[in-house]
């Protein structure tokens, strides 16, 4: 049986300006993971992840290391319970 989460993450680092947002909308959209991820005005990155737990955990992992220009330094992850609202994933601005 598969059981679905939504995660709540907060990224800091360098992380904006190098391609990050797109590098979690590439892979969110691969994986299966629907939600949204967006810059905020203190220079993180904000997120929500939701769906299969092993295909979130999975976005995290990867979240983690970033694209190649990137530097993450702290990821705050919040769990919140799962409720199947996003369609997909999509960029906030």
């Amino acid at each position: 049986m598969q059981v679905f989460v939504r995660r709540h993450l907060y990224i800091s680092g360098r992380i904006q300006g190098v391609g990050f947002r797109a590098f979690i909308l590439q892979h969110a959209r691969k994986n299966g993971v629907n939600g949204w991820v967006k810059n905020t005005y203190d220079g993180k990155v904000e997120a929500v992840f939701s769906g299969g737990e092993d295909k979130v955990t999975s976005l995290i992992k990867l979240a983690k290391k970033g694209p190649r220009w990137a530097r993450v330094e702290n990821i705050e992850i919040r769990k919140e319970d799962y409720q199947d609202k996003f369609e997909e994933f999509t960029v906030k601005y």
